[in-house]
């Protein structure tokens, strides 16, 4: 997940982990005269990212507040940017809440990307992964918000994103035979491949994936596919809380999602695939995994597809393949964390720890707590399909 807009001007240098813990940063933060390079005259920082993956800050230059983000050539290129940059636009030009890019470029071994930082507070700017929204109300709009992206997601038919690090991609477990999918998608990244030779995925996936995979395989044809967001998490979207004045007798007015941030994961997916992210990323407690304790906020996942089938109902297929899917969803994105923390950082602890997220948390749904999740899902599912469970 990225950073985004919030006031202030200084945070610790660590960063967000993979934990509940702040580290050092894999990044160097970025400072005012590499900015003022970059942008082209002076500068002031007013508030610098603690997101892991990238370095990023909020910058004052030439009477406007922007966003700029750096990344390592080895993470995004100036092609792999544009990927992302043109979905965002084709999404600005149906009317969607999204940060306007302002332009890229490419410095030696760094490139860089220029954005509006957004309207609206940015409530869960310090909210780490894997952390719930604030309340019923934020995951019915946040629902509400992504079916709105959804649906001006539409006619954008790019091709799916080229290789690369941290993209939620949807093949391996989209195709027919996940095994051969998954020697593909191996071949075509060599540091993952490297890192496999040492840790077994391959039997991780017989033994916990494939047997999830046979119920989702006959809905796979039904599923439209879709350029999708890939990172639906609270910490990604800012809110409108002003709400206004009702009108005499009318109910409050709900928060809104204002903007909709940071397209880095995003890729041609399926419209229940990015439904299934949301609901991994907001309700899943799943830093105390390690604790053989997952909190599951079961009011916030209800609201969150109540919103979400508001604007946009879900098909038949659609909600039967959810619950299957769900306990899949981050296994790909785990793959291409494993050729990151491999690849490109070079930390065994950290591709040990995303090997454990391809396994653990798909092994989790196989529990007694996991399962009892899927089954209330799919009865929510089929409720809101007007269907009755078998």
């Amino acid at each position: 997940m990225s950073a985004h807009h919030a006031d202030g001007t200084d945070v610790p240098l660590a960063t967000h982990g993979l934990g509940y813990e702040r580290v050092e940063p894999d990044w160097a933060r970025l400072t005012a005269e590499e900015v003022a390079d970059v942008l082209g005259g002076p500068v002031r920082l007013r508030w610098h990212s603690p997101r892991p993956l990238s370095a990023a800050a909020v910058v004052e230059h030439d009477g406007r507040t922007v966003f700029l983000k750096r990344h390592h050539v080895s993470v995004r290129t100036l092609d792999g940017l544009a990927e992302e940059h043109a979905f965002a636009r084709h999404l600005r030009s149906r009317g969607a809440p999204v940060v306007e890019v302002l332009g890229a470029e490419a410095r030696g071994e760094w490139t860089y990307e220029v954005h509006t930082v957004g309207t609206g507070s940015d409530l869960y700017q310090d909210a780490l992964s894997w952390t719930p929204f604030a309340s019923d109300e934020h995951a019915h709009e946040a629902g509400a918000a992504l079916a709105r992206l959804h649906l001006a997601a539409a006619g954008h038919d790019a091709p799916p994103r080229q290789p690369q690090p941290l993209v939620a991609s949807f093949g391996v477990f989209a195709a027919a035979d996940p095994v051969a999918a998954l020697r593909t998608y191996t071949a075509a990244r060599p540091a993952l491949a490297e890192a496999l030779r040492e840790l077994p995925v391959a039997a991780d996936m017989e033994r916990l994936h494939l047997p999830l995979h046979a119920e989702l395989a006959p809905l796979l044809p039904h599923l439209a596919p879709l350029w999708t967001h890939n990172d639906w998490h609270a910490s990604n979207l800012l809110w409108d809380t002003s709400g206004g004045t009702p009108r005499p007798g009318a109910a409050p007015r709900r928060a809104r999602v204002a903007t909709v941030l940071d397209f880095g994961l995003s890729d041609r997916t399926t419209a229940v695939h990015d439904l299934a992210v949301a609901l991994e990323r907001n309700m899943f407690g799943w830093l105390d995994l390690p604790t053989g304790h997952v909190p599951v906020q079961y009011g916030h996942i209800e609201s969150l597809l109540r919103g979400y089938t508001a604007v946009r109902p879900l098909t038949e297929p659609e909600a039967e393949a959810l619950p299957s899917l769900l306990p899949l969803v981050n296994a790909e994105y785990a793959l291409s964390e494993m050729d990151y923390f491999h690849g490109v950082t070079r930390s065994p602890a950290n591709t040990a720890l995303a090997r454990a997220y391809f396994t653990e948390h798909t092994r989790w749904f196989a529990s007694a707590a996991g399962t009892s999740v899927v089954h209330r899902l799919r009865d929510v599912c089929r409720s809101l399909t007007g269907r009755h469970a078998v």
